[in-house]
């Protein structure tokens, strides 16, 4: 039950945030940091007695809807396992980074905040498609109501934006799940959502490949993947510092996560069709991406673009199909999170105390805060790829792992590990050195900041110099979604070439 507990301590924080919001804001504080710290310690403690070489480490299934289909399974696997620890994590952080940022209706922003960590961790354990489907749209209303109550200026027409491209998006895979739900009765004569049962699902190619295309689209534009990426930049820039950690640093990973845990085993021929055009549309993001961010002077639109390429590799890992580039993915998904995560945290400090995100009126900070300007220069040198940190390692893996799929998309991939040394060293030398252009006295980070921002620091170190231990923990999840891909698509080829011997079989006959 550790899995419904997770979701159920998340939901019961958050109507209690919102209620202890009449008392002042800061109950509302505690009460989150308490609702997220009790479940990151009963996640870990659960943890321990786990054995890892299983492909679902806990997996508890109840009906719901008996009649429709439709029941309450939760699983948990080495893949979910971390996404779900990185939620509890940094969703720890976000109520520390907004402790004196949010003072105006600090109920209901709590309230909305583990809301949407609640939908998140919904979207990762849950193996119901139906059940999927609710806890994916959960994160949708909160994250509007953050950004168009809590955001900056044009904060109405981002959350406008966000809200169509997602919800749009969101039904798209509606409608796909409820065609999968009937192909698979049609052929088989039980009707269900669950996933298990569905992994085997027959169907054409053509009906393969249209059902695949509305999960797909819920999955690349929340990712999100060029050309569906118009929304993020704006929703990165107008939400509050809390708000941009929780988008770059755990909403993007539910659309990866959903590739690869329904694309590739739901629909193995039609994975493998898209892949070319897959590969490519991640290579355009790796390179568009750097090029917008270059060209930015808003340094969280600057930033929210490094999240486009970066993105970018993740497309082209899960279309490669090997284990290589799968690792690759998982590291990348994690440090992503953290070194973009703590550039959008940085970026937020810098606003409360200089009033502006224009870079071209920065310059020369260092001297007056040589401790942000620090880690600045550690989360820009792991944005670029520098070896000894996490995002050297996911690209890497990525890049090899690539390679073996396809030559000249690796190739022009590792263009933009150039161009992400553009971008990043452009944030240092516009934020913290360069000619100061102001003279603006502000103050270091102080005592609160410097321990989220060392946390992160540490965990991005951890994981450039000792990978090993989330490879172990992710290896057998990737390794059976690879198995089971593989033995589908050679299925379908037996099959194929069946129908084949046996036309020929009949026509030479006649």
């Amino acid at each position: 039950m550790i899995l419904v507990y997770l979701i159920l301590i998340l939901l019961s924080g958050a109507f209690l945030a919102w209620v202890s919001g009449n008392f002042g804001p800061v109950w509302p504080r505690i009460i989150s940091l308490i609702t997220l710290g009790t479940g990151l310690l009963l996640l870990v403690l659960n943890m321990q007695s786990v054995q890892f070489d299983k492909k679902w480490l806990i997996d508890i299934q109840y009906d719901w809807i008996p009649q429709f289909g439709i029941g309450l399974h939760f699983a948990l696997d080495g893949l979910s396992l971390l996404m779900v620890l990185l939620t509890f994590f940094l969703g720890f952080i976000s109520i520390l980074i907004s402790w004196k940022e949010i003072n105006s209706k600090a109920g209901f922003f709590h309230f909305n905040l583990l809301l949407i960590l609640a939908g998140i961790v919904g979207v990762f354990l849950s193996l119901d498609l139906f059940l999927f489907y609710f806890f994916w749209e959960l994160m949708l209303v909160p994250m509007y109501f953050l950004i168009g109550i809590w955001g900056h200026e044009n904060r109405t027409k981002a959350s406008y934006k966000f809200f169509l491209y997602t919800q749009a998006s969101g039904l798209l895979m509606f409608i796909s799940i409820i065609a999968l739900y009937f192909v698979h009765g049609n052929s088989t004569g039980i009707y269900t959502f669950d996933y298990i049962q569905l992994l085997g699902t027959q169907m054409q190619a053509s009906t393969a490949m249209f059902i695949m295309s509305g999960f797909l689209a819920a999955f690349l534009v929340k990712l999100p993947v060029v050309p569906l990426h118009n929304w993020l930049p704006d929703a990165h820039s107008e939400a509050p510092t809390a708000g941009s950690l929780i988008l770059a640093a755990l909403l993007l990973k539910t659309g990866a996560y959903g590739l690869l845990r329904f694309i590739v085993p739901l629909f193995p021929e039609a994975s493998v069709t898209f892949a070319p055009i897959g590969m490519a549309l991640g290579v355009i993001g790796i390179l568009y991406g750097a090029k917008l961010a270059f060209a930015q002077t808003d340094l969280k639109r600057l930033i929210a673009y490094t999240s486009v390429s970066h993105m970018g590799f993740v497309i082209l890992g899960i279309f490669s199909f090997n284990e290589l580039a799968y690792q690759g993915v998982v590291m990348q998904m994690i440090a992503h999170g953290i070194s973009t995560g703590a550039l959008f945290i940085m970026a937020g400090q810098l606003s409360e105390r200089i009033h502006t995100r224009d870079i071209t009126k920065m310059g020369g900070l260092w001297e007056n805060t040589p401790f942000m300007g620090t880690i600045g220069l550690i989360f820009s040198m792991a944005s670029l790829g520098l070896p000894g940190l996490g995002n050297f390692i996911a690209e890497l893996l990525i890049l090899i792992g690539a390679f073996k799929a396809n030559i000249w998309m690796a190739c022009l991939a590792s263009v933009g590990l150039i161009a992400a040394t553009l971008y990043s060293l452009r944030i240092m030398q516009k934020v913290f050195f360069g000619k100061e252009t102001t003279n603006w006295k502000m103050n270091d980070l102080n005592l609160r900041e410097k321990m989220v921002s060392v946390s992160l620091v540490i965990i991005i170190f951890s994981l450039g110099l000792f990978p090993q231990p989330v490879f172990n923990i992710a290896r057998p999840a990737l390794i059976k979604t690879l198995e089971s891909h593989t033995e589908k698509t050679m299925q379908i080829k037996e099959s194929k070439k069946s129908r084949i011997d046996l036309k020929s079989k009949l026509f030479f006959d006649n």
